[in-house]
Order: C-alpha cells, then sequence, then structure tokens
C-alpha cells in the first residue's frame, strides 16, 4: 500500500507538473531557434539585397552609357566582386544559362536555377530561396534579381552564399538553450521529487500509523518537524492518537467502574437473600428487605443511564413534551434527597421563588436531570457540607443552580466532565455517564448546562431552560386535541364491531 500511494502521487506530479513544465521549456526552445533563425536569415537576405542594389545600380550606369561596353562591363563587374569569398555572383543570358560567374567557375552542371526560373515565370523582379545542392548537399541562399534590359545578352543578376557557417551557429545556439533547458528540468526535477518525497514519507508513516490504531493501538505517533499544512495534519493525527488513547482509557475505567457498582448491589441482594432464608428475626427481614429493594432501584438506575446514554449515541431519545410547571419537578427531587442528605449530615437548602413560567418539556427527562444534579452534589459532599438549589428568572430563561461545598473538580477535569465515560473522582460510586445524559437532555431542550468547580472548594451547576412560548402551548394543544381523536376513532371502531357481532 506505502509503495502504491508514493507511485501514484509521484506519477501525478510527474504528469501534472514536472510534465507541464518539459512541455512548456520544450515550446520556449523551439520558438527560441524560430527566432534565432529568423534573424540570421534575415540578415543574410538584407545583406544580400545591399550588395544586390549595388550591383544593379552599376548595371544600370552601364547600361545608360553609350560610351562604353556594356557587356563588358557587366563581365568585368562580376569577374572583380569584392564578396567573392563569401558570395558567388552570377550574370544570367537571355536563355537561362549562367555566362559569368564571381567564382571563374560555371554553375551549369549544377543546373539548379529554379530560383532564376520561378521569378521568371511569376514574373518578379526580385527572389530570395533557400535549397540545398544536388551534389554536396550544402544549404545555400539565392537572390535573384531580374535586369531584363532590351539590346543586353543578360536577364538577371544572382547572388548565392552558403548557409553552412549559420547553421552551424545555429546549431552552437540549439546546443546552449538545450543543455540550459536540461539543466533547469533537472534541478526541477530534484527539487520536485525532494519535495514530493517530503510529502509521501509522512503520508505513507500517518497510513502506517492509522493501520496501527485500526488495530486498537494508539502508541504510535508520525514524526514531522515543519510548520506547514502537512505538519498541522500530523499534529491533527498525533492529537487523535492522543483522544482516542485517553477515550479507550476511559472507556476501560468505566467498564471496570460499572462492574463495579453492578457487582456491589447484587453482591448485598445475593447476601442479603441468603440470610433472609435462613432468619425467622422480622425486623433483620424488613431490614434485609429495604437493603434489597434500595440495591434494586439503585440497578434500575444504573441500568436506565446505560439504556438513555445508547438511545442518544444511536439518535433514539424521544422526548414527551408538554407544558410543565418546572418547580413541581424540581421540589419533588429535592423532596426525595431531603432524608438522605439529613442522613449524611448534608444540609440540603432549597430556595424555591413563590412563581416562575411555564416550561414545554418532558417532565421526567428534566427530574431525571435534577435527581442526577442533586445526586452528584450530595455524593461528592461530606458531611457538614451544604447542598443548595435554586430556581429563578432572567433574560435567559429559567435558571435552576445546584451548588454544593463539596470536593470539586480540579482545572484539568472540568473540561471533560460531561464527556462520556469520563469519571473525575474514582473514590465515589456512579457510571460516569449520568452527566453525558443530564447534559443531552438539557440540550434536546433548547437549553443549556454548565458548570463551574474549584478543586476543595466546591461545585455550580447553571440549567438554562427557555420559557414556554405561544407556539409551544399550541403545539402542545395540538397534541393533546390529536390524542382525543385517536380516542374517539378507538371507541367508534368498538362499537361498529360490538353491533356487528
Amino acid at each position: 500500500m506505502k509503495l502504491k500511494v508514493k507511485k501514484s502521487i509521484t506519477r501525478r506530479w510527474l504528469i501534472n507538473s514536472f510534465g507541464v513544465m518539459v512541455l512548456i521549456l520544450l515550446l520556449v526552445e523551439i520558438a527560441a531557434l524560430l527566432i534565432v533563425r529568423n534573424y540570421y536569415y534575415s540578415s543574410v537576405r538584407q545583406y544580400l539585397a545591399s550588395k544586390m542594389n549595388i550591383i544593379t545600380s552599376a548595371v544600370t550606369r552601364y547600361y545608360e552609357n553609350n560610351d562604353i561596353n556594356y557587356n563588358s562591363e557587366v563581365r568585368s563587374l562580376v569577374e572583380t566582386f569584392d564578396d567573392k569569398d563569401k558570395i558567388e555572383l552570377m550574370a544570367i543570358n537571355k536563355t537561362g544559362k549562367v555566362t559569368v560567374s564571381s567564382s571563374g567557375f560555371s554553375p551549369g552542371s549544377e543546373g539548379n536555377l529554379s530560383d532564376y526560373e520561378e521569378a521568371k515565370n511569376t514574373n518578379v523582379d526580385s527572389l530570395f530561396k533557400t535549397f540545398k545542392l544536388a551534389t554536396t548537399g550544402e544549404k545555400v541562399m539565392s537572390y535573384t534579381v531580374m535586369i531584363g534590359k532590351s539590346g543586353s545578352e543578360y536577364s538577371a543578376m544572382r547572388m548565392v552564399t552558403s548557409m553552412e557557417n549559420i547553421n552551424l551557429q545555429m546549431y552552437f545556439i540549439f546546443a546552449a538553450i538545450s543543455i540550459a533547458i536540461l539543466g533547469i528540468l533537472i534541478v526541477i526535477f530534484l527539487s520536485g521529487i525532494s519535495f514530493v518525497r517530503s510529502i509521501v514519507t509522512p503520508i505513507s508513516e500517518i497510513t502506517e500509523t492509522a493501520k496501527q490504531f485500526a488495530t486498537g493501538d494508539f502508541s504510535k505517533r508520525v514524526k514531522y518537524n515543519g510548520s506547514d499544512e502537512l505538519g498541522e495534519l500530523c499534529g491533527s493525527v498525533n492529537y487523535m492518537a492522543d483522544e482516542l488513547s485517553n477515550a479507550e482509557k476511559i472507556k476501560n475505567e468505566f467498564i471496570s467502574q460499572v462492574s463495579h457498582e453492578l457487582r456491589t448491589p447484587l453482591t448485598a441482594i445475593k447476601g442479603w437473600s441468603e440470610t433472609m432464608e435462613t432468619i425467622d428475626n422480622r425486623e433483620t427481614f424488613i431490614k434485609g428487605m429495604r437493603v434489597i429493594t434500595s440495591e434494586t432501584e439503585r440497578l434500575s438506575q444504573m441500568v436506565e443511564e446505560l439504556l438513555d446514554f445508547s438511545r442518544i449515541q444511536d439518535g433514539r431519545l424521544q422526548l414527551s413534551k408538554d407544558i410543565i410547571d418546572i418547580l413541581a419537578e424540581l421540589g419533588e427531587t429535592v423532596l426525595i434527597y431531603k432524608e438522605r442528605a439529613k442522613a449524611l449530615n448534608i444540609t440540603l437548602n432549597y430556595y424555591e421563588p413563590e412563581m416562575l413560567p411555564f416550561v414545554y418539556g418532558d417532565k421526567n427527562r428534566l427530574r431525571q436531570v435534577f435527581i442526577n444534579i442533586v445526586d452528584n452534589a450530595i455524593k461528592y459532599s461530606d458531611a457538614g457540607d451544604v447542598v443548595s438549589v435554586e430556581a429563578f428568572e432572567d433574560e435567559r430563561g429559567i435558571v435552576i443552580s445546584i451548588s454544593d461545598t463539596g470536593i470539586g473538580i480540579n482545572k484539568e477535569d472540568l473540561p471533560k466532565v460531561k464527556t462520556k465515560f469520563f469519571k473525575a473522582n474514582h473514590t465515589r460510586r456512579g457510571s460516569g455517564i449520568g452527566l453525558a445524559v443530564a447534559n443531552e437532555i438539557i440540550s434536546l431542550h433548547g437549553g443549556s448546562l454548565d458548570i463551574n468547580s474549584e478543586e476543595g472548594v466546591g461545585t455550580t451547576v447553571v440549567i438554562v431552560l427557555p420559557v414556554a412560548s405561544q407556539s409551544s402551548s399550541k403545539e402542545a394543544r395540538d397534541s393533546n386535541v390529536n390524542v382525543n381523536i385517536f380516542s374517539s376513532e378507538d371507541e367508534r371502531n368498538d362499537i361498529q364491531n360490538e353491533q356487528s357481532n
């Protein structure tokens, strides 16, 4: 898998980036060569044209001067041409034959006067042409100018120069450009491969680390010292490993804690059941039944918490909302724990207002939240501590504050107390999911649950619930109407069945 990832990324870089760069540089090289070729060939044409202008001007003067022999002067002009070492000058007669050449040799054997024939057939005054000599393969450029004068045996003047030196110079330029482009490509390739490798290596390590995570081993970490996006990704993977490791640890502790919490009441129930089979003392029997009932309720509460948590995880937790008096539910919760707090020498104060607006919610679920919070406040308090319950209304809505002067929560654990499976203090009973369930229930009611705590000072839980709106009241009334309609239909069906029978 590792090699496949590296190969795929490298191939994509070679095609998408390096390949495009190679194509661009090749196009640049071709364009540069065309520009250089055009420049040199244009320079040769200009040079030939300037020389030919001098020649044709002289020929014109000879033709207009009746005191001299025109044909003889033209021949002398060709034979004494100054640039004969670079350019061959020819005079072509009316029949298309070269009668005199500056080289002293007749090019008749060459027979390549296609430029002259083309200029003659197309009726143009002058013509440039580049071609290769059939005998030597040498590339040359010719320039033919028609000078047809009446009474003159010459019809055209022609210049021919070799392009071999020009082409050789262009080859050197081509080689230099090619070497420069090759050097650029090598640098781009090496730097690109290094860059791709700097990406592929951490990705491969992330892949291997993820595979290790999949097996449940969260000990491995990705090593990357960069501060770019890849470094951020590696940091996120390492952070995820830390969180997964902590979650795994919390889950294991939760399982251990739940097992212990389940074992304790089961042991008590079993022990008292066995004891009650062998005793006749009614007082001891009643005490044993009380213990069994208490521990059974405790088991039931724990199982219900686990079921609620499972429903929350699956999104199956449903609320049966109605317009409710929140003070009634809160007062009932305080009443439930009044005797227990007194038995533990903990003061439970309830500051009940005369009246509060109604709340649109599920009274059973909200009572479950209040019971959980008050139970935690008493559970994490010692003898002599004070638990206070207060309800009031402010701009946020209905506020329920439950505070204690118990052991408190340290700063490191405080942000995690509403996390599933987390339990800040393992010396006190509890499964560690009660607050997670309570927080979810309050969220489903559109409210908030905030916890403020200081270790050794105490904890305050603030629950905020929205006041029931007119739309909520209408929704509750509509729900009641629907129930009545269903009841009427059921009754009608029963009557019809009785009549049919």
